[in-house]
């Protein structure tokens, strides 16, 4: 692709830091509304991602793991059901169109989902860099307000190289990063299930022995974990370690999911703390730390399954907690208490993998000393428009908008792909009318 224009002197209407699916969707809305990388008589626009191509949770992509939201909810048909970017062109192109309907089914697989990511992303590749990490962001501030933003970025291929790009907005979409529990090192043979895939790959190339697998947690990527692991080391014996009795079904109910639409964004971002917290209590079990009822029923099969052949290798350690992990030279040693009698076994394991789930960035390592121009709550949060614009000083006239980390100010839905078409479609519309350009 042609290199992004560099320097102060070249100034972007926007900038978009991180390359997934919401700015992805992001970049769309904006190339359906002439947008270019270049200047020209549309808003000039950019994204950078560090990545070396587009990549969505690659370490998870199981061969047969569906996604959990409807293929409706894409990266356009919310926004505009006659978009050529959704899923069902993507089908249409790909010749599978009539295939797919013959499914029956609103979710498809994992991995093609994914390749119809990266197939959106190629048609938009004009306004993308990759290989290119954000390293600062400096505000740039002309006759007392703050005009501009000043974007650092490091070349993967030369990183003694920086790029700087200066930038009139920006939106943040760095997704969120691998959360682990205090004291956790990854290692060889200690993971977090963002990287299972390659991890096992790896191993099953090496051909070490793998005798027993521990996984610590109760959702989804847990459960998937334990499931692939079981499959990928017919030897082996899994071990599934949580705090619950027993994993918790995921609550998909027609009701229970309108949390995740657009109007419940609405009412969200208006309501008082309070109704907002008891909001996210209640509906919880929506998207964390749940199962789908699907995969708990297989495994409750494939453990009854090996009760009556009598090989058991997949080991439920419910209502238990990791308390001490010790690496050895070939594994570690997992200690795994019982809650009830907080009696202590301990397991020799050549795998541990922490399902322990994702976190957003702090404002602060995306953006650096910008985060100080961001005004905050009374709980320290920072403060954020329904147009997904951060409240900012008063001497700041360039924008900075968020897609994530805002679970706080719109709900359940701000780091999901439900409200994904949506969210862009708005930030869109602000931008070009902050810019007085439009968005119709």
């Amino acid at each position: 692709m042609t290199s992004l224009h560099s320097g102060p002197d070249s100034i972007y209407d926007l900038l978009g830091i991180g390359f997934g699916p919401s700015n992805l969707a992001l970049a769309i809305a904006l190339r359906e509304h002439g947008a270019t990388p270049h200047e020209g008589t549309g808003p000039r626009v950019g994204f950078l991602e560090k990545q070396p191509a587009f990549g969505w949770h690659r370490g998870m992509l199981i061969d047969d793991a569906t996604m959990q939201v409807s293929f409706l909810k894409d990266l356009v048909t919310m926004r505009d059901p006659t978009s050529d970017f959704s899923f069902l062109c993507y089908l249409r192109d790909r010749g599978r169109l009539v295939d797919f309907l013959n499914l029956k089914t609103l979710f498809p697989l994992r991995v093609e989902f994914h390749d119809y990511f990266e197939w959106a992303a190629a048609r938009v590749d004009e306004l993308v860099e990759y290989g290119a990490e954000v390293v600062s962001v400096k505000p740039v501030t002309e006759d007392g307000e703050v005009r501009y933003y000043d974007v650092a970025s490091r070349d993967a291929t030369d990183p003694g190289r920086l790029t700087v790009r200066r930038a009139r907005a920006l939106c943040v979409a760095t997704g969120l990063e691998p959360h682990l529990p205090p004291d956790a090192v990854r290692s060889e043979r200690v993971w977090h299930t963002s990287e299972l895939l390659p991890r096992v790959a790896e191993l099953t190339r090496s051909g070490a022995p793998v005798r027993r697998a521990v996984v610590l947690g109760a959702g989804q990527s847990a459960a998937e974990a334990v499931d692939y692991l079981h499959r990928s080391f017919p030897d082996a014996e899994i071990c599934s370690v949580f705090a619950k009795y027993g994993y918790t079904p995921a609550d998909d109910s027609p009701f229970a999911n309108k949390i995740f639409d657009p109007e419940a964004v609405d009412l969200y971002h208006g309501a008082p703390a309070e109704v907002k917290q008891s909001l996210l209590d209640y509906h919880r079990g929506t998207n964390y730390s749940v199962v789908d009822m699907d995969l708990i029923e297989s495994l409750s099969r494939t453990i009854y399954q090996e009760q009556v052949q009598g090989r058991r290798r997949l080991r439920m350690m419910n209502v238990s907690r990791i308390r001490e992990v010790e690496p050895r030279d070939d594994g570690v040693r997992v200690t795994v208490e019982f809650l009830p009698t907080a009696e202590r076994q301990d397991l020799s394991a050549d795998l541990l993998v922490y399902a322990t789930g994702y976190q957003p960035q702090g404002i602060g390592d995306n953006l650096g000393e910008v985060g100080k121009l961001c005004l905050r709550d009374e709980e320290d949060a920072v403060r954020v428009g329904r147009d997904h614009r951060v409240v900012t000083a008063p001497n700041v006239t360039a924008d900075i908008y968020l897609q994530g980390g805002t679970e706080h100010t719109h709900g359940l839905s701000s780091t999901l792909l439900s409200t994904t078409a949506v969210r862009a479609g708005e930030i869109c519309a602000s931008f070009l009318a902050g810019r007085g350009l439009g968005a119709g």
